[in-house]
């Protein structure tokens, strides 16, 4: 069964707006056994979304469609899908309440026309109803294949294919089962690691497929299998990981979850060890302490951070030694060491991670080079750090000190 997903919206094209849409729908669509064929975006343009829907009907049995649903002139969706299927806008009694609803709960201001009108949807269209918004989304089957349009405000969107787009598709088709393992490995470059894995890719069965998803420091391996029979495939793909796994013991690190990220592996091992962690960062300005606490419970075990980015608050709010720093530098492993020190003594944690480093484009207060950066590891027992090179480029080189910062902090955890 394969999916297009149609994205409306001018903001799209010149940039104004990242589209979240897709990816979500296309990874919830994957869950249940849909194959996405096709992403597309188009302008707020009638005969470019037109062309759009055509196309896709030729190619695929299910077109997702966001954006495009609100109020304003510039929402041409809704009509431009009446036209599409020779069809007129109706105006739907129990749409038109659910907005009543929500202005009057949440809005408390005037209802005009232009919202009323959002009521308004094609006579062949099936409601979904939008319960946290005022735009409904609409299921339109023709010819064997299914329109859904929905709203382009993300959560409102997330909470329709959620409750109503994957229930009512799940009922209508016999889908297979996907499978998708993804492997983290960390320490070894793309080239590096395909040499190392040839004989056991060369000799992978062509039911399980291989994907490499290169990153700063790491690559994640990606095995997948499609097909009617959950326990054959599940047995396919276990035992090919069991045959990789010997090959690249050094390196891997774990299983990408289904959150897609290596703290939720780190958020796993302390709290199955019962430990926790504080972090003091410089170079990365808050980016790990963000990571963490994307994931709910992450309160569990991290317990603060302390984003030291001027020197001076390295002194006052930290308490490293100014000596520390003229004799050293600001960027050095001494003072790596003493932030995680520090940090590991104000949180009173079990462990504890500093990062500081020039990120660039200029050395700041240190002389090192631009790219330079120390990571430091503190216990109770113990601290240590390691010094990388990370390039010129400023954003790869905080995204690469956090990766590298998460991967010695696993090495640690995998200790206890």
């Amino acid at each position: 069964m394969l999916a297009e997903i149609i994205t409306i919206g001018d903001e799209l094209l010149i940039g104004q707006v990242v589209d979240t849409n897709s990816a979500f729908i296309a990874k919830e669509l994957n869950k249940i056994g849909v194959s996405v064929y096709q992403i597309t975006s188009v302008q707020d343009d009638k005969n470019h979304i037109l062309q759009a829907f055509k196309d896709a009907e030729s190619r695929v049995e299910i077109i997702i469609i966001t954006g495009g649903l609100g109020p304003t002139k510039d929402d041409i969706t809704k009509k431009t899908i009446a036209e599409y299927f020779n069809d007129t806008l109706v105006l739907n009694d129990s749409v038109l309440k659910n907005i009543k609803t929500i202005w009057k709960q949440y809005v408390r201001q005037t209802l005009l026309q232009v919202n009323k009108d959002q009521a308004l949807v094609p006579s062949k269209a099936k409601v979904l109803m939008n319960k946290i918004g005022t735009a409904p989304g609409m299921w339109i089957e023709n010819n064997n294949k299914i329109f859904i349009s929905l709203p382009g405000v993300p959560f409102e969107m997330k909470a329709l294919m959620l409750n109503e787009v994957l229930p009512k598709l799940t009922k209508r088709y016999h889908l297979p089962f996907i499978l998708h393992k993804t492997l983290l490995v960390y320490g070894l470059g793309e080239s590096t690691l395909a040499a190392k894995i040839e004989a056991w890719e060369d000799a992978l069965p062509k039911t399980v497929k291989l994907a490499y998803l290169p990153d700063l420091g790491r690559v994640r391996l990606r095995l997948s299998a499609k097909g009617f029979e959950k326990e054959k495939i599940n047995e396919e793909v276990q035992e090919q990981i069991e045959n990789l796994l010997p090959l690249i013991k050094d390196n891997f690190f774990g299983f990408e979850d289904e959150e897609g990220a290596v703290e939720s592996i780190i958020a796993k091992h302390l709290t199955h060890i019962g430990k926790n962690l504080a972090v003091a960062e410089s170079c990365t300005g808050g980016q790990i302490a963000e990571r963490l606490t994307m994931h709910a419970g992450a309160s569990n075990y991290f317990k603060g951070s302390v984003v030291s980015y001027a020197t001076d608050s390295k002194i006052n709010v930290l308490g490293i030694s100014k000596e520390l720093i003229d004799t050293y530098s600001v960027v050095s492993s001494q003072v790596a060491e003493a932030m995680a020190k520090q940090v590991l003594q104000l949180f009173n944690s079990d462990f504890a991670m500093a990062t500081t480093g020039n990120a660039g484009p200029t050395k700041g207060d240190s002389d090192e080079e631009v790219g330079t950066v120390f990571i430091a590891i503190a216990t109770k027992k113990e601290v240590y750090s390691e010094k990388f090179m990370l390039g010129n480029l400023r954003s790869r080189v905080i995204n690469k000190a956090v990766n590298k910062a998460f991967e010695m902090l696993l090495k640690e955890i995998f200790k206890n």
